[in-house]
Formats: structure tokens, C-alpha cells, sequence
């Protein structure tokens, strides 16, 4: 289908903030595509289709997101940080893993929060998406925000 191929970085997202290995992130993929495709007869016009999509992605994030915590661990995803060097795409690269490992530790709703925020969603549209009030959001989306740098910093990252 052309919009979600036009959306695939909702797709993208949501595995990553979801999932610790990559094999995990591809089957959440394949999960939502699927989902998506199945309720895309219930989606009415009435919001934007990436709107639509990060309310299914989400959900069904969520839910795989329960039944893997059931399933024992595959091992926790470590992004390859190679050898550290002066250069800018490696600090980048570095400042996205600690990241990475700081979102792992939010919960579902943080996750969502941060990732709709990352994606520059407004706060009426990521509290229509959770469900959320709009004060709700912004409360919530601000203390999320000051739990990843201190998460950050406990992982010994300074900024």
C-alpha cells in the first residue's frame, strides 16, 4: 500500500522504541503492516492517514510489546559502537545509542510520548493519539523528557 510506504518511518520508529533486537523490531514491522492493512476499512478520512497509522502502530505495539515480556529473553540490543574517533558521525552515532538504551527504559506510555514528540507532532495531536488531555500531555511528555537525561547521564554520558 503506497501510504504506508509514504509513512514506513512511523513503522521504523515505533519498532525501535518498542524493540531491543533487531529480529523483534522486523516481526513488530511485519505485525503493524499487518494490522494496518486489516483496519484499514475502519480508517473514515476524518484525521490525517499518519495520524491513523501511529494510533494502530501504536497499539499494536503496545499489545506485542505485552506478549513479548511473556517470552524469554533474547538477549538485551547493544548497537555497535566501534572504535571512537574525533569524528562527528561517530559522536552522533554514540549519542544515539545511549539514547536508545535510555527509551528502553521508559514505559509504554513514555515511549509513545517521546516518539510522537521526536516525530514533531503538536501536543493536541499526540493527546489525541493517546487519548490523553492536552495538559495531560504536556505534563507527562516533560517529566518523560527529564527521565531520558537522567537516564542518559547514569549510563555515564555527559552533555
Amino acid at each position: 500500500m503506497k501510504l504506508i510506504q509514504e509513512n514506513r518511518g512511523i513503522l521504523l520508529k515505533v519498532s525501535r522504541i518498542y524493540m531491543n533486537n533487531p529480529q523483534d523490531r522486523e516481526d513488530l514491522e511485519q505485525e503493524i503492516v499487518f494490522q494496518l492493512w486489516r483496519s484499514f476499512a475502519y480508517f473514515k478520512g476524518e484525521s490525517k492517514f499518519s495520524t491513523w497509522m501511529y494510533r494502530v502502530a501504536l497499539n499494536t505495539a503496545i499489545t506485542y510489546f505485552k506478549q513479548e515480556k511473556r517470552r524469554p529473553d533474547h538477549g538485551t540490543f547493544r548497537p555497535e559502537m566501534g572504535n571512537l574517533s574525533e569524528t562527528e558521525e561517530v559522536d552522533k552515532e554514540s549519542q544515539l545509542a545511549h539514547f536508545y538504551r535510555a527509551v528502553q527504559e521508559l514505559s509504554k506510555i513514555e515511549k509513545a510520548l517521546i516518539l510522537q514528540f521526536i516525530e514533531g507532532l503538536s501536543h493536541a495531536e499526540i493527546s489525541e493519539n493517546l487519548g490523553l488531555s492536552e495538559v495531560n500531555t504536556r505534563v507527562k511528555l516533560n517529566r518523560t523528557k527529564k527521565k531520558i537525561q537522567e537516564l542518559i547521564k547514569a549510563q555515564g554520558y555527559e552533555f
